[in-house]
């Protein structure tokens, strides 16, 4: 009988994390890669999507190795995937490749906008309908 496992991924500012957890929500297998940071100029943080989508499938592929080496029988079941949220990344309608880097959240460009959209008194509307704070 093969044992069910959840494959949770967290995609990071910094690395992706994947876990294979079972049932008892014990980490059967972990594996986390590091992408870089794109800092344009002062102010300016940025991922390249690439490197993002490489970091997450090594993650994938080191932990499913993990647990074919361990010889146990096993069958992901189920995906769990949380991300940075606030990061933004616009893909091409045409193509589906990503038209720019991704704007992280530490990205400072918006900043003069969302001062605006505070002033104008969208903050509360703009907390409710995210959860986050302009």
């Amino acid at each position: 009988m093969s044992t069910p496992l959840i494959l949770a991924i967290d995609q990071g500012t910094t690395g992706s994390t994947c876990l294979l957890v079972d049932s008892n929500l014990r980490v059967r297998a972990r594996a986390t890669h590091d992408f870089p940071q794109h800092f344009p100029s002062p102010g300016l943080v940025e991922h390249d999507p690439e490197e993002l989508w490489t970091s997450v499938l090594h993650g994938i592929r080191d932990v499913r190795a993990a647990m074919e080496a361990s010889g146990e029988p096993h069958e992901i079941v189920a995906i769990g995937i949380t991300n940075q949220r606030e990061t933004s990344l616009i893909w091409s309608r045409e193509t589906g490749a990503p038209i720019h880097k991704a704007l992280v959240w530490q990205d400072r460009r918006t900043a003069d906008r969302c001062e605006e959209l505070k002033a104008q008194g969208h903050e509360t509307l703009i907390r409710e309908r995210t959860g986050l704070v302009l």
